[in-house]
């Protein structure tokens, strides 16, 4: 196990750069909702991005 400050080995870092990426587009391309990040073992397996859509109630449109 890598310990904090300890240097990433080269291969490790590329694949640590491509699931970091990832979660940027991710982020970056969501307005409201959630990106999950599964782990297992130690390992990103999984990510995860739902997007929400928020609509405006009939209430909110009789009041405007």
């Amino acid at each position: 196990m890598q310990t904090k400050g300890e240097p990433v080995p080269h291969d490790k870092r590329d694949a640590a750069a491509d699931w970091l990426e990832l979660v940027r587009e991710k982020v970056q391309s969501l307005r409201f909702g959630v990106v999950q990040i599964v782990v297992h073992d130690s390992k990103v397996t999984q990510i995860e991005r739902t997007e929400k859509t928020r609509l405006q109630s009939v209430k909110d449109d009789l009041e405007s």
